[in-house]
């Protein structure tokens, strides 16, 4: 599994009790590798810029079809 992989796992399962640069920690990545996986999950619409709770990034859900 390849380390964004687990980074959007771990975010998914996190529930917003730590902030995405501590997720980026438990993996063992720095500032700034954890900024650039949170862009490409941005660009890939996995996540959304959406504060939750002490994170500030969620999954993205797109928005209902009626």
């Amino acid at each position: 599994m390849n380390i964004k992989q687990e980074y959007y796992d771990l975010l998914k399962a996190n529930n917003g009790r730590l902030s995405e640069i501590e997720l980026g920690e438990k993996l063992g990545l720095d500032e700034n590798e954890t900024q650039r996986i949170i862009s490409q999950l941005l660009s890939e619409y996995k996540i959304e810029h959406k504060t939750n709770k002490a994170c500030d990034y969620s999954l993205f859900k797109p928005p209902k079809t009626k």
